[in-house]
């Protein structure tokens, strides 16, 4: 008898649903009925109904955030996990708080998104080359997924790796959550990496050496542009410019690269 299909609440959800999706579009709507962590399932509904005293009027998508940009990108930026009264109010990747005005302002500088700020997913926003998304596709308490959470979902991760893997040239890993979710998910698709691991460092570069048919890919790390790393100095604009200016030199993004376009929000 056939398997059953697997259900969004299913813990292999993610597991047995990523490697089947042929697209980046159906990929982020199967991430989105993804129900695989009870924890995060409960956090994410559950600020969506309470809501912040400023968001009041705002229905909260409360759902799984899909990454955001074009299916043909030369970089990824990977995060750690949406925020609750940003994206997983939004639905859209870094939307509606603090970290994302710094990071698309710095995106926008070296013009690799059309705006510097992203406010809702009907604002209009472009990337041009740039796919950004997470290791944690929910909002979890405190801003600390579990490892278990993690790992559950890193097939999407790998998935999305993987379509973007005919124009993937760089990726930049905002903070150490998103370098160390990173390295084995990038050695599982065929790139190697050096021994010892390398360690996140804002500023680190590492050029991945690819395997078969994988083209090199540029890993680089940028402190998470966080509303505590902001407070106390360790990250401001000038420092995230200088990453994403480097991203943009070793992809051909700042000569106006072949990938360029927009993606729409989810809903």
């Amino acid at each position: 008898m056939a398997p059953s299909p697997p259900r969004p609440d299913d813990g292999d959800f993610p597991a047995r649903s990523a490697p089947l999706c042929g697209r980046l579009g159906e990929l982020d709507a199967q991430v989105a009925r993804c129900r695989a962590c009870p924890r995060l399932v409960a956090w994410r509904e559950e600020v969506a109904v309470v809501k912040r005293a400023a968001f009041q009027d705002w229905e909260y998508w409360g759902r799984p955030v899909p990454g955001f940009g074009p299916p043909d990108a030369a970089l990824a930026v990977v995060g750690l996990a949406p925020a609750a009264h940003g994206g997983n109010r939004t639905g859209r990747m870094f939307t509606g708080d603090a970290s994302g005005d710094l990071l698309f302002a710095a995106l926008h500088a070296v013009g690799l998104a059309s705006q510097p700020e992203s406010v809702h997913v009907d604002d209009g926003l472009m990337l041009h080359g740039v796919r950004v998304t997470a290791p944690v596709h929910c909002a979890p308490p405190q801003n600390k997924p579990t490892p278990a959470e993690r790992d559950a979902c890193r097939p999407w991760l790998a998935a999305e790796l993987e379509l973007l893997s005919p124009t993937l040239r760089a990726v930049v890993a905002l903070g150490a959550f998103g370098w160390q979710a990173l390295l084995p998910v990038l050695a599982d698709a065929g790139w190697e990496l050096p021994r010892p691991r390398p360690a996140f460092a804002h500023g680190a570069h590492v050029t991945l050496a690819g395997r078969g048919a994988r083209r090199e890919l540029h890993l680089l790390g940028c402190y998470h542009p966080s509303q505590r790393n902001v407070s106390t100095g360790k990250v401001a604009l000038p420092k995230l410019v200088d990453v994403f200016r480097q991203a943009a030199a070793l992809t051909g993004l700042d000569r106006g690269g072949p990938s360029a376009g927009a993606a729409p929000g989810p809903g």
